[in-house]
């Protein structure tokens, strides 16, 4: 069975190719809106995000048989975790083929990179603060969706669900409504 690496991002091409994965991996989905590139570097970016004032992280990348296969943002918001009294570290930006093994070693990558900096819990999917996509799509992976919201196949929320040691901790619920062409009295 082949292993799963995973490599920590450590520059630019690396950062370029953490980014790029997610337009690979949903060419061609007629569902998938994604951030624009240079919003995604700007917010990845150390340099350029805000949010680094009070957050720290990590990206990692995951090859399986020598191609990219996965990725995801480890993150530690320090005002978060003062403000509810918690030492969590998130994961965000997950982006995978449909392997758990790759699922696996990606978030064994977060909990590793939080427990060396003394975090209890891992959360997510989330991003730096509330401005940034959180959560996983399990419903209407078949549908445009209406809010700034990431987006996902199906099967990374049944890979999660396999995932013994994590579970769910809410649903946010988006509804579609359809505006009528004539006036229905």
């Amino acid at each position: 069975m082949p292993s799963v690496e995973i490599r920590k991002v450590t520059n630019k091409r690396e950062l370029d190719a953490f980014i790029q994965l997610h337009y690979d991996l949903y060419r061609g989905n007629a569902y998938d809106a994604p951030n624009l590139y240079t919003d995604e570097k700007h917010t990845l970016s150390k340099d350029q995000n805000a949010a680094f004032e009070f957050c720290e992280s990590e990206y990692f990348l995951a090859y399986k048989d020598g191609k990219l296969a996965g990725r995801v943002a480890a993150i530690i918001n320090h005002r978060y975790n003062e403000q509810w009294n918690c030492q969590s570290v998130r994961f965000g930006w997950l982006d995978i083929i449909n392997d758990m093994d790759v699922l696996k070693a990606l978030l064994k990558a977060v909990e590793d990179y939080g427990r060396e900096k003394g975090m209890k819990d891992i959360i997510g999917p989330l991003g730096f603060t509330d401005m940034d996509p959180e959560g996983m799509l399990y419903y209407g992976n078949d549908q445009l969706g209406t809010m700034a919201t990431g987006y996902n196949y199906r099967y990374y929320f049944d890979l999660m669900e396999q995932m013994e040691d994590y579970q769910k901790d809410n649903d946010y619920v988006e509804w579609k409504l359809w505006v009528p062409k004539e006036g229905n009295d």
